[in-house]
């Protein structure tokens, strides 16, 4: 189960955006402003909350995680799972199990995983919508909308974005599913340009005695 949850969470946080069709004058304009300013940052390390609610089935989970920037380099730590990447092989260290699962992903993999990819967003998939302007969480925030273009191939109606106005910076993604799931996520701190070594970025078993390594590579 925490395995499904970390591959819906990771999925939602990256590709959310990516898949964004830029059809709305406003939403366009904030999020060019977005992806411009994060371009320009060497290095991101983000510290955010995750949550799953269904009161329909009464289900109501939340967990806090960790992510880490570098160009096409990233790791990922979120539920138990870290997930590195030095841009070619990719580490999935599950700490509970005491096992990591080496893999080369290929592209369509890493930008599934990528978290650098919440900041893209001109390809197709859904339809925009600027809703408006609002104060929230002591923050003024722009809310945008995402709809599927192709809603019955789709498990998503609705992604409802949040972006701190003043900071140029994504603050908020909840992602609304037709099963009654939603899962958002909160962007807590984004501390930027800090140096990180390229060796964060790949896992050490040296440093993690006992741990089973399973290569999944071919």
């Amino acid at each position: 189960m925490k395995k499904k949850i970390f591959s819906v969470f990771v999925s939602m946080f990256i590709t959310i955006l990516a898949m964004a069709q830029l059809s709305d004058t406003k939403a366009k304009a904030v999020l060019d402003e977005v992806a411009t300013y994060n371009k320009k940052q060497k290095t991101q390390a983000i510290e955010f909350s995750f949550a799953l609610d269904n009161p329909q089935e009464d289900i109501k989970e939340s967990s806090k995680g960790k992510a880490w920037i570098k160009g096409n380099k990233y790791k990922v730590d979120l539920m138990g799972v870290e997930t590195y990447y030095d841009g070619k092989t990719m580490w999935s260290f599950l700490k509970e199990d005491k096992e990591v699962n080496i893999s080369t992903p290929d592209m369509e993999e890493e930008n599934s995983f990528n978290p650098a990819k919440i900041f893209t967003m001109y390809q197709t998939g859904y339809k925009i919508k600027f809703v408006r302007e609002m104060f929230q969480y002591n923050r003024a925030l722009y809310v945008i909308d995402l709809y599927p273009i192709d809603v019955k191939e789709s498990e998503i109606i609705r992604v409802r974005i949040k972006i701190d106005k003043d900071k140029k910076q994504i603050y908020q993604i909840a992602r609304y599913a037709k099963n009654g799931n939603v899962y958002t996520i909160s962007l807590t701190k984004i501390t930027e340009n800090k140096p990180i070594t390229d060796a964060f970025f790949v896992f050490d078993k040296a440093k993690h005695p006992g741990v089973e390594v399973v290569d999944l590579r071919d």
